[in-house]
């Protein structure tokens, strides 16, 4: 199986450095390209220390479909390609190895993601969060699912995930004028047209946020307009709310338990969520 790794960056930080160290230690055999946005801090010259190809571009085109869809063609050709972000950090030597195996053993599965583990300087907030979205046991969804899961069907994430090229191909490849969500986009289209989408638990990195109100209103004001712009999504598979409102009373009561305090805090986040996302989805 032919494997390649796609990072986009930019001003990585000094983060960045252990995860191309981890990178070189991978198990997994890949072809890794860095697509970096203008970087200032020396993300580029990083990277090219440790050998990995980079491609520069305008920092203000980036967009988060269209540049990794251009990073995958400047790839080609591969099996499978892999994308991270540039502030993950792999939780062993086989983390890739992990999260590709699913490719070999089930040939309906067109995309897998691995669970993503809270830095250690995750707040309780972003450790429960992570603890929802990722949970400790492994999942095989298929379009059928959605019956169940709702719109979490067809969640993925590409801060840690592993695409089937010829299903990504199948599918139009990542979407060029969407604000985020590249990666729900792509496997809603994929449980559509057939494929499964597999959680591999045991691939794991960390990777977490602790988000400021003002951050998490920003971020859900263009969730918003993704999920109005991209209506499909929601009418085939569900609306995104239910699932919200689940998380949020399991995380208040999850917090209260842990220190009340944290409570105030949530309560304003979650609160510019929803007004960032209403706002979001009337522009």
């Amino acid at each position: 199986m032919n494997c390649g790794l796609i990072i986009p960056t930019l001003n990585a930080g000094e983060q960045f450095q252990k995860l191309l160290s981890q990178l070189a230690a991978q198990t997994l055999s890949t072809k890794k390209l860095i697509v970096d946005s203008e970087s200032t801090d020396g993300t580029s010259q990083l990277a090219k220390n440790f050998g990995l190809e980079v491609l520069t571009i305008p920092r203000k085109s980036f967009n988060h479909g269209a540049t990794r869809q251009l990073a995958l063609e400047k790839i080609l050709p591969l099996d499978v390609i892999i994308f991270l972000t540039q502030d993950v950090l792999l939780h062993d030597d086989e983390s890739l190895s992990k999260l590709v195996k699913i490719f070999d053993a089930d040939k309906s599965v067109g995309l897998s993601y691995g669970r993503q583990l809270p830095h250690l300087n995750a707040t309780n907030e972003a450790a429960i969060l992570r603890t929802f979205n990722y949970p400790a046991e492994s999942q095989l969804r298929s379009f059928d699912d959605r019956k169940l899961y709702g719109i979490k069907t067809a969640f993925a994430s590409n801060s840690f995930a592993a695409y089937r090229v010829s299903a990504l191909q199948g599918v139009g490849g990542f979407p060029n004028n969407v604000p985020l969500c590249e990666d729900m986009y792509v496997a809603a289209k994929m449980l559509i047209d057939g494929w499964k989408i597999f959680y591999a638990a045991d691939a794991q990195v960390y990777h977490s946020h602790n988000y400021t109100a003002a951050q998490e209103f920003r971020r859900y004001v263009q969730i918003g307009k993704f999920h109005a712009q991209e209506s499909w999504i929601r009418e085939t598979f569900g609306s995104a709310e239910g699932a919200g409102k689940k998380f949020v009373l399991m995380k208040l009561s999850m917090l209260a338990k842990k220190n009340p305090l944290d409570c105030v805090g949530a309560i304003f986040r979650d609160a510019a969520k929803f007004f960032g996302y209403r706002l979001g989805r009337l522009s």
